[in-house]
């Protein structure tokens, strides 16, 4: 949200947060990742929530961090519009763009993993960012 109001443009663009499976619905980030993020002047602090079929046809882009969760929300869509919408966030990537093809899953791992997965991210909002700028035509 930072980088989105950072350029003007909270009037114009949602964003929400939404897993796949609903194993941690109603509870916070992961603690580690919520630190790490803090340290970045983030504020993890919304509860998880499933991802549902209406989130498909409410919004105008569907991001997921790796292939099985693109496999999982792809079977979700309802038509090619739908599906349409559904990318990867590192198909966003601009400074790792060939070093990595999904996000990694910082949770099994050490500190330096949430890093990564903040940069990646970090990295991905700033294409996306640009991505939407152009084919909106926003400045």
């Amino acid at each position: 949200m930072d980088l989105i109001k950072k350029n003007g443009l909270q009037d114009l663009i949602e964003v929400d947060s939404a897993g796949t499976s609903g194993w941690h619905e109603g509870e916070l980030p992961d603690e580690r990742m919520r630190l790490h993020g803090e340290k970045r002047g983030y504020d993890f602090c919304s509860r998880s929530r499933k991802l549902t079929k209406q989130d498909l046809s409410a919004f105008d882009y569907i991001l997921v961090m790796d292939e099985n969760n693109y496999k999982t929300v792809r079977s979700m869509a309802s038509d090619k519009e739908e599906a349409k919408k559904i990318h990867l966030m590192t198909d966003y990537l601009v400074q790792y763009r060939k070093l990595f093809d999904q996000i990694p899953d910082p949770y099994y791992g050490d500190a330096s993993g949430f890093e990564l997965v903040l940069d990646l991210l970090e990295d991905a909002c700033e294409g996306l960012l640009l991505a939407i700028k152009k084919a909106h035509q926003l400045s």
